[in-house]
């Protein structure tokens, strides 16, 4: 089941996002954060933004979120996603899925373009992005500093709907929370 996360989910979700800080550079966060400073990430995001979880049998496996592109207001139409996925979970069609309702959801609030930014090379995170619709959209050259070396960034980029000239003004997630569609938009990921 996909559903909105909740403060009793950052337990979950530290553990899944643990190894990416402490492993590898696909996060460039270099101190775990903890289950607290997760828990406080998730209810700060919710208002303004989805953070998805993906859930069988009363286990968080993977989680996606979007989050603010930039601070300055022209860029209010465009966010940053994210997406994390249990090691035990991956390979099974849960992360397009999850992601998919992420990006729905974003285009009920209005938000014309998803940007996923990857730690290169990144192939699987590469491939996951462009079989979603994301496109190439250039390279950030040793980009950030991590495991003793620089790493090289790439931006993705997809359109989810023509913007509007002038564009409304964005919902916040948490006025969408008990709405029909989000409703469906949740649901519809598992219909056939």
């Amino acid at each position: 089941m996909i559903r909105i996360a909740r403060a009793e989910d950052a337990a979950a979700v530290h553990a899944i996002y643990a190894p990416a800080v402490t492993d590898s550079a696909i996060t460039f966060e270099t101190e775990l954060p903890g289950a607290e400073a997760m828990r406080q990430r998730i209810l700060t995001r919710l208002h303004h933004y989805p953070w998805l979880v993906w859930e069988e049998d009363g286990q968080v496996l993977a989680y996606a979120y979007a989050t603010r592109f930039r601070e300055r207001a022209a860029y209010d139409w465009i966010a940053e996603t994210s997406i994390y996925v249990h090691a035990d979970a991956r390979r099974r069609g849960i992360a397009r899925r999850l992601y998919g309702v992420l990006l729905d959801v974003m285009a009920l609030q209005g938000i014309n373009q998803a940007v996923g930014v990857i730690t290169m090379p990144g192939e699987v995170s590469v491939a996951l992005h462009e079989s979603m619709g994301f496109t190439p959209a250039g390279i950030w050259r040793k980009a950030g500093y991590k495991s003793g070396r620089w790493w090289d960034v790439g931006v993705w980029q997809k359109e989810l709907q023509a913007p509007e000239n002038p564009p409304a003004p964005l919902a916040a997630f948490s006025s969408l929370i008990e709405s029909r569609e989000l409703r469906e938009c949740l649901q519809r990921s598992f219909d056939p």
